[in-house]
């Protein structure tokens, strides 16, 4: 849900969107199994959202407090190679991603839910949160999603996003074209 009016004229300038895994592209859970394998809960919506945002141009990276083959192998699936792991002070990373991409805060949307991505959400040009973020994360976001953290929360984002910068109908055309 929109917090300000300002939020169409934010949500215009974003070319790339910085994610957190653990609450947002999963629900939080952490299952270890008994060889010390860690597993973990994605939701596919999400995945076609990055990929209907990566068609029309839209930039990907992940920035998250734990490391894990999980993550690992499911941001290869999503195409996203700007990928940072076991990364407790996230503002750094931003700063490193931003200066690498060419990027002004203006054009970063970041999707955080835990008081350990406040930092971030100062700086970005527009920050959204899952329905089940923690309360600090929840009053400073630009927008709060319908949806909980790995339930597909990233898709709504972008669903959000590529409609009001007018671009929802072309990316629906990476599937329709062939429909």
């Amino acid at each position: 849900m929109p917090k300000n009016k300002n939020i169409d004229s934010k949500i215009k300038k974003i070319t790339f969107i910085i994610l957190d895994v653990d609450g947002v592209l999963s629900d939080g859970s952490i299952i270890i199994a008994s060889d010390g394998t860690e597993i973990k809960s994605f939701n596919v919506r999400d995945g076609a959202g990055v990929a209907l945002a990566q068609y029309v141009g839209i930039k990907f990276a992940i920035i998250t407090g734990r490391a894990s083959k999980a993550i690992t192998l499911r941001a290869k699936e999503l195409k996203i190679d700007d990928l940072h792991q076991d990364i407790m002070e996230k503002a750094k990373t931003y700063e490193e991603i931003k200066i690498k991409h060419g990027l002004k805060d203006e054009n970063i949307c970041y999707v955080g839910d835990d008081v350990i991505d406040l930092p971030v959400f100062k700086r970005c040009g527009f920050s959204a949160c899952p329905k089940d973020a923690v309360k600090e994360v929840a009053v400073l976001a630009d927008y709060v999603c319908k949806i909980k953290g790995g339930r597909g929360c990233v898709r709504e984002v972008i669903e959000v996003i590529l409609k009001k910068q007018g671009l929802w109908e072309k990316a629906l055309r990476k599937y329709l074209r062939n429909a």
